[in-house]
């Protein structure tokens, strides 16, 4: 199972990049997590895409549409989620052929804050709605006070963080699975 993993943070540093590297470390035998940058994306522009979506913009649709599924993890800005994860899926919900329609999607996130993202996973979850994905719903995973549960190599160390990651995983799995039986 081929994943590809989006952080919505171009933090260097970023928690959200380091859970989607734990990520990696946790997949279950069978999937792939590989970690594509967005840090290319320009902003939308109607006009730019109606006379050519830009090449960043195609090598990313390229890449999720070959994908099994999508894994995001995001922080949360002003209680919703990120303006450069939130420009890039304006981009990919774009037709011709959006490569996000009808694929799984898992959604995590890190943040300093006691609420680990919530908020902005609420936001992500309407917008991932209107892309017609497969949102898996549970567990949920939000890291609050992620300066707290990472150590300085980068390594999650929290053990409950760790668990519903590795079981988020699993649970992605088998809805990849699901869907791909319809």
């Amino acid at each position: 199972m081929n994943v590809i993993g989006l952080c919505g943070s171009l933090r260097e540093g970023s928690f959200n990049m380091l859970a989607l590297k734990a990520a990696q470390k946790l997949a279950p035998d069978g999937m792939e997590i590989s970690i594509e940058s967005i840090s290319d994306i320009p902003l939308y522009n109607d006009d730019i895409r109606k006379n050519g979506m830009p090449a960043s913009v195609m090598q990313l649709r390229q890449k999720l549409a070959g994908a099994d599924a999508i894994l995001i993890s995001s922080p949360e800005y002003n209680f919703s989620v990120s303006g450069i994860l939130k420009n890039t899926l304006d981009w990919v919900s774009r037709a011709p052929e959006p490569p996000m329609e009808d694929k799984p999607v898992a959604i995590m996130g890190a943040s300093i804050g006691m609420l680990g993202t919530a908020r902005s996973q609420y936001h992500l979850r309407q917008i991932l709605v209107y892309m017609n994905c497969f949102t898996l719903n549970r567990p949920e995973v939000f890291i609050g006070m992620a300066d707290k549960k990472f150590a300085e190599n980068g390594e999650l160390t929290d053990p409950v963080a760790v668990k519903l990651i590795t079981d988020q995983l699993i649970a992605l799995q088998k809805l990849i699975l699901r869907v791909a039986c319809k």
